[in-house]
């Protein structure tokens, strides 16, 4: 086979590094992809949101399956133009993608499906948001309705926070995503990641990942796109995650197929553990980012033939659930995120990085490169925000925290940082 993976960042460039493993597989092309994608196969300077271009791209390369990597083209509705011309895709409709493209749209479907979430209003006028505001508690949760980037969360601790935050949010802070804003009641417990492999009928769900949204360590700061992550997460035990597939994940598969907006590719839910039990924070219609790091380093099978089932369906729930065996116990991994100093604000682009090559040979260590590019002189640079992935696998998840950061501290990037407690909540 021949794949085409669409993006440029870690999350595409580890499915790259899986994908190219598979003995099914001659060639790795991607679009836009980046210095290190074009280590595993060409790259093409087309970019993820050229809708057009990928069209053209993929009639002129006749890949055998597209995996789509970021949300804004599934968004758009690449998966439904490519579909429509013959491809085997990798990711879900238009229509399907709203779970994460809208967050009023997911909420309104979760309460249409039986889906257990935190209340909720959506709102396009101030004074009726805070209106909404009377009949709830602080903290408040503001989300903004579209897509921005994984920053468009905010949690006010008070009244005068939140009404300040919704004028700001309904005045364009994140712009036409911010159009609507969801505001939703606060849920207290712990937070996990949970990815399903689907068809759109069976599914298969891969080990539990708990990530790391804020800047800070202790979980504290701004939101961030994230900063790192670890699998399998203990809190998603065998018990709570049979709930999450009973409650959620079939409702929903379900309830989108007879709504004939059937999903398939892989569907992100992000799970709060209450005392009540566990509820949706969100849908994202992608793999996550850093957690798709992990779990395809975590992951010792052919992924290959699962992501083909994705794409065109048709296969037995017997034989799907055998896709991608997993071994009782999978080991434990870490990824952890080095962005450039000043992110998720303002940063200096284009600082050299040095020390990769050392560091990538460190016991069990995988890294994967989120924002980079090479100068004139050959040295590799930062060109984004978030940069680099340094992922490590271990007996323990101690060891593959020990890994990850004894590899960390072999990168010489004055200009770059990350979080030094990554996986502390397990630990």
């Amino acid at each position: 086979m021949n794949i085409l993976i669409i993006g440029s960042g870690g999350r595409e460039h580890a499915l790259a590094w899986k994908i190219a493993q598979s003995p099914l597989v001659d060639t790795v092309w991607s679009a836009p992809g980046s210095v290190a994608m074009d280590q595993i196969g060409p790259c093409f300077d087309v970019a993820a949101d050229d809708i057009d271009g990928l069209q053209a791209l993929a009639l002129q390369l006749e890949p055998d399956l597209i995996v789509i990597g970021p949300e804004a083209p599934l968004a758009l509705g690449l998966a439904d133009l490519l579909r429509a011309r013959g491809f085997d895709v990798f990711g879900p409709s238009k229509d399907a993608a709203q779970l994460e493209a809208s967050k009023g749209f997911a909420k309104d479907m979760m309460a249409r499906f039986g889906v257990p979430t935190a209340a909720y209003g959506a709102f396009t006028d101030l004074a009726k948001a805070r209106a909404f505001l009377d009949t709830m508690n602080a903290p408040y949760v503001l989300k903004a309705d579209g897509l921005a980037a994984g920053k468009g969360v905010v949690i006010a601790q008070t009244r005068e926070e939140a009404e300040s935050e919704l004028s700001e949010m309904l005045s364009g802070k994140f712009g036409d995503a911010s159009a609507s804003v969801v505001i939703e009641e606060f849920m207290e417990g712990e937070e996990a990641s949970v990815f399903v492999l689907t068809d759109g009928t069976n599914a298969l769900t891969l080990p539990a990942v708990q990530d790391h949204k804020r800047v800070g360590e202790g979980d504290t700061g701004p939101n961030t796109g994230g900063m790192g992550a670890y699998a399998p997460a203990p809190l998603m035990t065998p018990e709570l995650m049979a709930t999450v597939d009973e409650e959620i994940t079939r409702p929903m598969l379900d309830g989108m197929r007879d709504a004939d907006m059937a999903y398939s590719g892989v569907l992100y839910i992000g799970i709060m553990v209450t005392a009540q039990g566990p509820k949706v924070v969100e849908f994202n219609c992608r793999f996550g980012d850093p957690e798709c790091q992990a779990l395809m380093v975590q992951t010792e099978a052919d992924i290959v033939p699962a992501l083909l089932s994705c794409a065109t369906g048709g296969m037995p729930a017997r034989d799907f659930a055998r896709l991608l065996p997993q071994d009782d116990r999978p080991a434990p991994t870490v990824t952890v995120v080095m962005a450039s100093e000043g992110y998720p604000g303002s940063y200096e682009k284009h600082t050299v990085i040095k020390g990769l090559k050392e560091a990538g040979e460190v016991d069990g260590v995988t890294i994967f490169h989120a924002g980079t590019g090479v100068n004139d002189a050959g040295d590799v640079v930062a060109t984004g925000g978030r940069v680099l992935n340094v992922t490590a696998t271990g007996a323990t998840l101690q060891e593959a925290v020990d890994r990850a950061y004894a590899a960390v501290d072999r990168i010489d990037w004055p200009q770059g940082f990350c979080r030094r407690d990554i996986a502390w909540r397990a630990l």
